[in-house]
């Protein structure tokens, strides 16, 4: 759980209020998905999440302990249950080391496997991401932009984490190698009943990858909810404006595209109250003096609204 987290990046502070609890292990398959502009502040949630960046006040809790300030030592521990895959695999994977050297570092250092006991479990993991045993002594350089990506999550899967925070893992690949990718992840979500925090931009790849979703605008969550249920019915004015965008291939006929004017805030000034109330078309001086909180408006869905639209 999250809860009024700040962290400092580029000399300003990077999110407010309570935007993200997470789901219990025993929710089967759920996946949060964030989305919304800009990506600055989608992507260093996944940072903060694993503590990659420094929190420096608020609340952040994982498996019933709270991490936000706790030193190396503690952490250690922690990440194991924690992993993460990066945006770029190329960049995210040591171009002067083989597959089998960095997988096997990763089970030395976390003392998961000794011995013989590592080149099995190595073997296992290239099964499970659909690669053959033959590719770890290849470097980076000699794999696929998909296949480097499935070395990532290979690096993520060997310490058996109980959360995968996935940062755009798939905007990186060609559209042909994106659907196998994504898919990859159903497979292993279902296998290992493992639970992602997806963010991604793609509204097709949000849908496909999820069974939950929550939509971001300026670092905070505006709306939750079950996918499909979120995509019908949309309450939020800035959820119902962004997939307004989505692309209808099988509708020649005139689309009710929802284009929002406005000046867009800066989100290290965001104004004093509701964030969107500087383009949302039903805004009262009540949006623009009074941050609206996340509540809960049916089962399953939170909206951040004081008007939340039917």
């Amino acid at each position: 759980m999250v809860r009024s987290l700040n962290a400092n990046i580029s000399n300003g502070r990077l999110y407010r209020d309570r935007w993200l609890r997470g789901p219990e292990r025993t929710e089967t398959c759920t996946t949060p998905l964030c989305n919304g502009k800009p990506d600055v502040l989608r992507s260093p949630l996944g940072r903060c999440l694993t503590r990659l960046y420094e929190i420096t006040a608020g609340e952040l809790t994982f498996d019933g302990q709270e991490i936000g300030q706790a030193d190396t030592k503690a952490l250690k521990p922690v990440r194991r249950k924690m992993q993460m895959i990066f945006q770029d695999p190329f960049a995210s994977l040591d171009p002067k080391r083989r597959m089998r050297d960095m997988l096997a570092e990763v089970l030395t250092v976390h003392r998961i496997r000794e011995g013989a006991a590592i080149g099995k479990r190595l073997d296992e993991l290239m099964e499970l991401v659909g690669l053959l045993r033959e590719y770890l002594a290849r470097y980076p350089h000699e794999f696929s932009g998909g296949q480097r990506q499935r070395i990532g999550i290979a690096r993520a899967l060997a310490v058996e984490p109980k959360l995968i925070v996935a940062d755009e893992p798939v905007s990186a690949l060609d559209v042909s190698v994106q659907a196998q990718v994504e898919n990859l992840f159903g497979e292993l979500r279902d296998r290992l009943n493992l639970t992602y925090v997806f963010i991604a931009h793609d509204l097709a790849v949000v849908r496909h990858a999820s069974t939950r979703v929550a939509v971001m605008y300026l670092g905070s969550i505006v709306e939750s909810g079950e996918t499909e249920a979120l995509y019908a019915r949309p309450h939020h004015p800035y959820t119902r404006a962004l997939l307004s965008a989505i692309p209808q291939p099988h509708n020649r006929g005139k689309r009710d595209r929802i284009l929002l004017t406005g000046e867009i805030p800066s989100p290290l000034s965001p104004p004093p109250g509701c964030k969107f109330s500087t383009r949302c078309p039903y805004a009262t001086d009540l949006c623009r003096e009074s941050w609206p909180a996340l509540s809960p408006l049916t089962a399953g869905r939170e909206v951040t609204c004081h008007f939340p639209l039917g």
